[in-house]
């Protein structure tokens, strides 16, 4: 049952905005635990003695976790109180930061950034399902703007903030300092984000999940856009894990505040998903997807050269074929099938996250043994193998808007 309209969040009432600070600082916290150790893998492979391959671990146990639950959460999405449980997961995982920077064993730190992953990924699920739930249905685009802006503000936070802070200090401090800053924002979330008033709909029986999940998985066109999917976000996260220990050596000797402000090249994710965007609206997503794999292809072999301004805009050019890709690729899984939204969603963010668990550690063994061209040489084999799928898709399945 839904709430009524005049029940719902109306715009800027005193609710509207608490709502709204209350989902940003959420998806800040999400997303800067989930990402926050990315630029740190190099110090992290110093104080345990590992190789990059297995240092990038503690990244992809991170979004191995948020695989894991994804199916997890479209099965038991119904059950949950939305807003118990995204503070629960935003609370537990700070402390398991905090936990992470004191533990003396890299397994361990393993286990808990699996545990973490899980906690958090049902953070986007509960906040869009309370946005759509909560909100008047005219201002649910502009929440959900506000949300996306938070995921991405997060993500740059906190790997901005730990690199920088290691800079100073040891990792643990630094990590500890951050994990602390999250959890008094997550009481503050509690404090700020209104009670649900919607009433929970029942579960979806896990039988008719598990058929559905059949039905889609056997979707030939749908299944092409999760490997896009998957095959993408693998060799972003390879790029993200690695470049630190290019750019900490000579001859760039960059600090780890240098290498954490890297990760303003993300904010070109914002211009490519609004261009990437209206383009798809005008040529089909098919294309987009094409053109941006090529973007993402030109970027990575241009980051070969040395001089770091050309580094810099090979790595820049990559990221923005990145975004447009995931933007037209996500978009597009939507429509190639009739069965539920938010189980065809949560498939496309299964792969995602396979994608960026799997493919993004691989990387490593390439930097290992024959370092950012190896690495560069593996990005152009998946975004080759991705372009092939979308040229596929946007013949058998045609113009599609």
């Amino acid at each position: 049952m839904e709430v009524a309209s005049l029940e719902r969040i109306q715009s800027k009432t005193t609710e509207y905005y608490k709502a709204i600070i209350a989902l940003f600082i959420g998806s800040l916290i999400a997303f800067g635990v989930e990402y926050c150790v990315q630029p740190i893998i190099p110090v992290l492979a110093k104080t345990f003695t590992l190789q990059p391959t297995t240092a990038s671990l503690a990244v992809s146990f991170g979004t191995g976790g948020m695989a894991a639950s994804m199916l997890l959460i479209a099965g038991v999405a119904n059950r949950l109180e939305r807003r118990l449980t995204m503070v629960i997961g935003l609370l537990l995982s700070s402390v398991l930061a905090v936990l992470i920077a004191v533990s003396s064993y890299f397994h361990l730190i393993l286990l808990m950034r699996l545990c973490q992953g899980m906690l958090l990924a049902g953070f986007p699920a509960m906040a869009v399902a309370y946005i759509n739930e909560e909100f008047d249905p005219s201002i649910i685009g502009g929440v959900v703007g506000i949300y996306v802006s938070g995921t991405s503000v997060g993500g740059l936070v906190g790997r901005i903030l730990l690199s920088t802070l290691t800079d100073y200090m040891s990792w643990r401090y630094a990590l500890a300092i951050e994990a602390i800053l999250y959890i008094v924002l997550g009481i503050l979330f509690w404090v700020l984000l209104p009670k649900p008033k919607a009433v929970r709909q029942p579960p979806i029986p896990w039988h008719r999940l598990w058929n559905e999940g059949r039905r889609i998985l056997s979707n030939r066109n749908l299944v092409g856009v999760y490997v896009v999917a998957m095959l993408i976000m693998g060799s972003f996260v390879c790029v993200y894990n690695f470049i630190s220990y290019i750019l900490l050596a000579p001859p760039y000797h960059f600090s780890q505040t240098a290498i954490g402000f890297v990760y303003l090249l993300y904010l070109l994710g914002t211009v490519s998903s609004t261009v990437m965007g209206m383009m798809s609206d005008s040529i089909g997503n098919g294309k987009v997807i094409c053109l941006s794999v090529i973007c993402m292809l030109v970027g990575s072999l241009v980051s070969v050269f040395m001089p770091i301004v050309i580094k810099l805009l090979g790595i820049g050019i990559f990221t923005f074929g990145f975004f447009g890709a995931h933007s037209a690729a996500c978009s597009w899984a939507g429509r190639l099938d009739s069965a539920d939204k938010a189980e065809i969603t949560a498939l496309y963010m299964l792969f995602y996250y396979i994608g960026a668990s799997v493919f993004g550690s691989l990387g490593g063994q390439f930097l290992t043994f024959w370092s950012w061209p190896g690495v560069v040489a593996y990005l152009t084999v998946l975004g080759i193998i991705a372009l092939g799928i979308g040229l596929w898709l946007t013949k058998h399945v045609g113009y599609d808007k």
